[in-house]
């Protein structure tokens, strides 16, 4: 499981390397974490793509309403095409979501575990495979939320942990927010010398649990 990663480069890198139309100002993040905005990128009706920000945790749009407890922050690629909560994003609604670098953590003992900080040797901005989804209350207040998806393990990710952030390269940018349905041999981790390694220690201690969200408002505002 990601449950935390970081977005530090400037807003007008991220925007020269996903070609985005918005130029938004966001201040860069050490932590993005369960429950907070998220920035993706995706097509719009356009067929241009377009930044948003969205919550970290999926709610699928037929849900009836927003249950308390973990968000869904992570989708499995071997079984996405078939969960119900998921299978019609993967089809319809996928999504870059930008980062330089992610955390992981080794160990069995609550507290001593070992932090890892996961990043590109160049420390250069790159794309998670996303999902995001709309989603309409009874009462009209409307949720837009993301997941990040997960693969088997590289090599070197596989030393510490059993799952990996499934890497969008570039040059699939175009197909993975496509129309294709099919994109299954893109649900991967990137190849085992993409990212480099380093012990870490959290500034703030690792990240708590997301608290139950609250239920959203018409016209919500994600700040």
């Amino acid at each position: 499981m990601c449950s935390l990663f970081s977005f530090r480069r400037p807003a007008e890198e991220a925007r020269n390397l996903f070609n985005y139309l918005d130029q938004p100002s966001f201040p860069p993040r050490d932590y993005v974490t369960p429950g907070s905005p998220l920035a993706i990128v995706r097509k719009g009706l356009d067929l241009q793509r377009h930044f948003a920000l969205v919550r970290w945790g999926f709610v699928p749009g037929w849900a009836k309403e927003i249950l308390p407890g973990r968000p869904l922050i992570n989708a499995r690629s071997e079984t996405i095409y078939e969960k119900a909560s998921f299978k019609n994003a993967i089809r319809r609604r996928r999504c870059l979501i930008p980062a330089d670098g992610f955390y992981e953590w080794q160990g069995d003992v609550p507290g001593k575990k070992q932090a890892w900080f996961i990043h590109q040797p160049s420390e250069e901005l790159f794309a998670f495979g996303g999902i995001w989804e709309h989603w309409m209350g009874s009462d009209g207040s409307e949720l837009e939320t993301a997941a990040m998806l997960t693969a088997e393990p590289n090599a070197l990710i596989a030393t510490i942990h059993d799952r990996c952030p499934v890497v969008i390269m570039p040059e699939n940018f175009e197909r993975w927010l496509s129309d294709d349905e099919k994109v299954q041999d893109l649900l991967k981790a990137p190849a085992d010398d993409f990212f480099i390694m380093e012990k870490t220690i959290i500034a703030r201690g690792p990240p708590k649990p997301a608290q139950p969200a609250p239920p959203p408002k018409k016209q919500m505002d994600l700040f």
